[in-house]
């Protein structure tokens, strides 16, 4: 059985147990959190929703936050001596399915 989620703007394929890094959430270390279904499919039978699922769930469980990887930004003008250098590092949520239940 496997779902797909909805969270931070982007789509995510999900199934039990599953661990991701998603986009920083508000969220303390071991609360438990639900997301939006966009599609759930068990292997015979398949929901999809408009846009979501009416009575699929998937529950997780936070278990912890941190950074990604640094990322470099340069800009630069050729002959206008013209050049900037930034970096950025985006906050993550770690979380692990615990399950998947569909409509």
């Amino acid at each position: 059985m496997f779902a797909i989620i909805r969270t931070g703007g982007k789509q995510y394929r999900v199934a039990k147990d599953d661990k991701l890094e998603i986009e920083k959430l508000d969220v303390k270390d071991g609360d438990k959190i639900d997301f939006d279904v966009l599609f759930v499919s068990d292997g015979k039978k398949v929901s999809t929703g408009e846009p979501l699922v009416k009575g699929a769930s998937v529950k997780a469980t936070v278990l912890g936050q941190k950074r990604g990887p640094k990322i470099t930004i340069f800009k630069k003008k050729r002959r206008q001596n013209y050049r900037r250098k930034k970096g950025h590092r985006q906050d993550l949520t770690l979380v692990q399915i615990t399950d998947i239940k569909a409509a």
